[in-house]
């Protein structure tokens, strides 16, 4: 069981827990993600490892309230447990100096963009990050993304706070004024999508983390599985991160689909 030593409500919607598990800490890297379950009756839910204290032993979990059991997990409470958390899983993010990155984040795609910008600017990169979500509440880690980026844009759907737009519109606005090496993106699935195709139409190399439904992180389930390019990929043993040009977005988006209706 793992301790939770504390929590932070980013908002009414999407909550920090950092929790003792100093062996994921010790060996995660940036891309990776973890499987837990609240309770030894709860379903396995996927989280991305937003940061890690190898020092401390700690990793930060961030979840948004979407269904039962994130909802049951939000409301954990700093001393309680959680029954499990099996990680790191997934593939590491290919980290090199490309020159310069756009790192689109859509919502709470900014806790798993988080390691992944750091990592890009520790190894030589100009890091310029596009932070976006519907309102000002569901900007999360603004304050932490500055400190490693050399630009953060927001933008947020209604105009509540940064620019009016969406996050294409932020990515455009920084393609068209300096060359971009590469792009990363992490967000819904239907806002990766248009960012994957706005960087095809200017052949930027796009990565994209996916956050399919997964069971058992294994491979074995195949409910996380998507098309790139011919071949049928599994998230959780081949990814979370693909060339976002070669994922089949609308198999991926139907499928999801499938699981909430």
């Amino acid at each position: 069981m793992n301790k939770i030593l504390r929590k932070t409500e980013f908002s009414s919607v999407v909550t920090e827990l950092i929790v003792d598990a100093p062996l994921i800490a010790k060996s995660c890297l940036a891309g990776h993600f973890v499987i837990i379950r609240v309770d030894e009756k709860g379903e396995r839910i996927p989280l991305t490892i937003a940061d890690s204290d190898k020092g401390k032993g700690t990793i930060s979990l961030v979840i948004q309230r979407i269904g039962n059991s994130t909802q049951q997990l939000c409301d954990l409470n700093e001393g309680d447990f959680i029954h499990d958390i099996v990680g790191p899983l997934g593939k590491a993010t290919h980290v090199e100096n490309f020159g310069t990155v756009v790192c689109a984040c859509g919502g709470v795609g900014a806790a798993p963009m988080l390691p992944i910008a750091t990592a890009l600017k520790a190894a030589g990169n100009r890091v310029l990050v596009v932070l976006a979500a519907r309102t000002k509440e569901l900007i999360i880690l603004e304050e932490q993304l500055r400190k490693v980026a050399d630009e953060v844009v927001i933008y947020t759907d209604d105009g509540s706070y940064g620019n009016q737009g969406l996050v294409t519109n932020g990515v455009e606005e920084i393609i068209l004024r300096e060359k971009v090496n590469r792009c990363e993106a992490i967000g819904p699935a239907i806002m990766m999508k248009f960012v994957c195709l706005l960087t095809k139409k200017y052949e930027i190399p796009t990565e994209v983390s996916l956050n399919t439904i997964m069971v058992d992180g294994t491979g074995m389930c195949g409910a996380c599985r998507v098309t790139v390019g011919d071949e049928t990929k599994f998230v959780c043993v081949d990814g979370p991160e693909f060339d976002g040009h070669k994922v089949n977005f609308d198999e991926m988006i139907m499928r999801l689909r499938a699981y909430s209706e």
